[in-house]
């Protein structure tokens, strides 16, 4: 005579198997679910800003379209009202602060300030850089433009570089990466409109 096996684990053996083919088949596994999880859904580190796209303040826009009526006119001398915008002059460079119209003129290969006109236009073409400075709650944001001016040179991606080219020859971009630093027009503006720089880095 055979000795029966106890019915209890033969159900329970059953009921383990059947569950686990369940789990696997259907994925109701908790830990099935977060490793599946986590391979369809990786977290995703954002990049960190580095030519700003959105809407500029109206005051900066204002400052802005000043600016480039000058360059529209081809007369540096419209450069004028902007200077005088705001109460503080704009920093020029050491060079340009007392007489900016003149010095533009100076530095230009035409004598006329055009070549510095070009520069503005070809400047404020491309997106700022947007900067917090400053200690007033009410305005601590700067837009600079090129915002290539507040990256390291060497590590541009590679529409960056295109960008640098546009503003660079071939020998000064290439320069600017071995040098690592920015080697060219830098101009600023704040969120109050107020014009804050823009001169040549050498």
């Amino acid at each position: 005579m055979r000795a029966r096996r106890p019915m209890g684990t033969v159900g329970l053996g059953t009921v383990l198997l059947v569950t686990a083919v369940v789990f696997l088949v259907y994925g109701d596994w908790p830990g099935f679910q977060a490793v599946a999880g986590d391979k369809a859904t990786p977290d995703r580190v954002q990049p960190q800003e580095r030519a700003y796209h959105g809407a500029l303040p109206q005051s900066v826009i204002d400052m802005r379209e000043q600016i480039l009526a000058a360059v529209h006119a081809g007369d540096v001398a419209e450069l004028k009202g902007a200077i005088e915008w705001n109460e503080i002059k704009p920093d020029f460079g050491p060079a340009a602060n007392d007489d900016p119209i003149g010095y533009w003129k100076r530095i230009s290969t035409d004598g006329e300030g055009r070549e510095v006109l070009a520069v503005l236009a070809n400047v404020l073409a491309l997106p700022p850089a947007r900067l917090a400075i400053g200690n007033d709650p009410e305005n601590t944001t700067v837009y600079v433009w090129p915002y290539l001016a507040e990256l390291p040179p060497g590590s541009l991606m590679p529409g960056e570089e295109v960008d640098l080219y546009r503003l660079l020859p071939a020998e000064a971009a290439k320069a600017a990466k071995t040098a690592k630093k920015w080697p060219w027009w830098r101009l600023a503006i704040g969120a109050d409109g107020t014009w804050h720089t823009f001169r040549k880095y050498d």
